[in-house]
């Protein structure tokens, strides 16, 4: 397996907080240490940047805490950008400050009439030109149409039906040009069937590996950076010749989200 350079854009947690429960893993009375979310970030990028990827940055802002969580901003492929529009009104501003940093960047960006919440809910596999996309608790299905549209990439609709993994990057990540991996039963049956007849060699994952983030990763088609908890996860990942590069993330998953959710991945084609 070849690795392939990659650009990613992050957003510092200069003002993480879990100040509401817009998710089940999320506790309004739970302290955060900023300062450690920062450590750990800050470890994130490094991992990233000895991997040869370039990162980029969106400046956070005061009174958006969920901001570190870049991937749900939007959903890029060859160049074109399909906006978010969050289901939360706590998260909604979030929207307008990844807008503006990608027309300031040239993107070609599509302002979005439907709800749906970027790449926490798109995934992009590059060799058959394939949308996967999740629904069921935070992107409308009809969003899924309308990125269709946007892109120009047919598009998989996948039905989320455990709470835990409201966002389908929390049960299902990209590996390589062909591969993925998820977790079965954060699906219908349907979509199960569905990602059986579509990825025959999947990498099937437990539901320890997706309580402990393992899914929540980002690879260049040979390494793939996860959360550190997930161990199990990196020893099927080895097994099947990809290396795994663990990243304790240990502070920002009391928002609910992990590396994955930290990352969005910008493909200009």
């Amino acid at each position: 397996m070849t690795a392939r350079v990659r650009n990613y854009l992050l957003c510092r947690p200069r003002h993480f907080a879990v100040e509401y429960a817009i998710n089940p893993w999320m506790d309004a009375t739970t302290e955060v240490d900023v300062d450690r979310a920062i450590a750990q970030w800050e470890t994130l990028v490094t991992a990233l940047e000895r991997l040869g990827h370039t990162v980029h940055t969106l400046e956070p802002e005061p009174g958006l805490p969920d901001m570190v969580f870049a991937a749900n901003g939007a959903f890029s492929v060859d160049g074109v950008v399909y906006g978010a529009r969050f289901r939360y009104p706590q998260r909604q501003a979030e929207a307008a400050a990844h807008e503006k940093w990608y027309r300031a960047g040239g993107w070609e960006f599509i302002t979005p009439g439907e709800i749906n919440e970027g790449e926490g809910d798109f995934a992009y596999v590059t060799g058959p030109g394939l949308v996967l996309a999740g629904y069921g608790f935070r992107t409308d299905p009809r969003g899924h149409a309308e990125a269709a549209e946007a892109l120009g990439r047919p598009v998989v609709s996948l039905k989320l039906t455990d709470p835990r993994f409201y966002h389908l990057d929390t049960a299902l990540t990209v590996l390589d040009d062909e591969t993925i991996a998820y977790y079965p039963d954060a699906f219908s049956a349907g979509s199960q069937t569905i990602l059986r007849r579509l990825f025959p060699t999947a990498l099937l994952a437990d539901e320890a590996d997706a309580l402990a983030f393992g899914l929540n990763s980002v690879s260049d088609n040979r390494n793939v950076v996860l959360n550190a908890e997930a161990t199990g996860m990196a020893e099927k990942l080895l097994a099947r010749g990809y290396t795994p590069v663990p990243v304790d993330l240990s502070e920002l998953k009391l928002g609910g989200g992990s590396v994955k959710c930290c990352i969005a991945e910008l493909r200009k084609g």
